[in-house]
């Protein structure tokens, strides 16, 4: 399932030319996946309930076109793979002319008290069926 978030990019996320800061798209990015793992019934909140974290292993980058001050974009977030050790995440973003600005590809690793944890059966059970086909 593909999970969309929009968000007006304001001049304090933009550098001096007036488009948003690189920093500033890691982000929007978790802000986009934080929503997602909302609608999955999978908030941050009720994973650190059942002990639960999804670290950040490995992310890829691609600045395709700038976001300008005050533009409102989307971000499409949808994990491709996913087994009970890692999750295989790709989040795109889209100007409001609907240009393919930015994308992302990342590699969380479920874990429990800062170390690598395999979902339980029922948790692994629960986020697969939002898996997305498309890489």
């Amino acid at each position: 399932m593909i999970f969309e978030f929009q968000k007006k990019i304001y001049g304090y996320e933009c550098d001096i030319y007036g488009h948003m800061n690189n920093a500033n798209y890691l982000m929007m990015l978790e802000a986009a996946r934080s929503e997602a793992l909302v609608e999955m019934d999978m908030s941050i909140a009720k994973l650190l309930e059942m002990n639960i974290q999804l670290l950040i292993l490995h992310y890829e980058l691609d600045y395709l076109k700038a976001l300008a001050l005050e533009e409102v974009v989307t971000v499409q977030s949808w994990f491709y793979n996913i087994n009970r050790l890692k999750g295989f995440w790709r989040q795109e973003v889209y100007n409001a002319n609907g240009e393919l600005c930015f994308t992302a590809r990342f590699t969380v690793v479920h874990a429990s008290a800062g170390k690598a944890k395999r979902l339980s059966p029922e948790v692994f059970e629960h986020l697969y069926q939002f898996l997305e086909k498309r890489e």
